[in-house]
Parts: C-alpha cells; sequence; structure tokens
C-alpha cells in the first residue's frame, strides 16, 4: 500500500461490507426454519459473515507497506 490513506480507505469499505452483510435484507434471507449439520441456516451466515469480516481486516492489517 502506497499511504496511510489508502489502508483506511479499504478499512471503510470493510466497514461498509459489514454493515451490509448485518443488515436487515440479507439477515431476513437466511432466517428460515431449515439447518444445515443441525445448525440453523441463520446462525451459519452469522458466524460465516462474522469469520470473513475478521479474516479481511486480519489480511489488510498484516499486509507489508
Amino acid at each position: 500500500m502506497k499511504t496511510k490513506g489508502a489502508r483506511a480507505a479499504r478499512l471503510a469499505c470493510l466497514f461498509l461490507l459489514g454493515v451490509l452483510l448485518f443488515n436487515y435484507p440479507l439477515l431476513a434471507l437466511f432466517n428460515v426454519r431449515a439447518s444445515l449439520f443441525g445448525v440453523p441456516v441463520l446462525y451459519l451466515y452469522l458466524f460465516a459473515a462474522w469469520a470473513l469480516v475478521i479474516f479481511l481486516v486480519a489480511r489488510l492489517m498484516e499486509r507489508g507497506d
């Protein structure tokens, strides 16, 4: 990354992605009475989206300049 401004912009984009992933319309899509491997689909979605956001932030912050 060339500047700290670029990193800040990418972090802001990741924040917006997190807001999108945990907002009502997407959560409503996964709020069904079904389960996958015995776990409700909504719970799987929440943990997968949370893990994705954490992975992306960690990858962005660990990147060398």
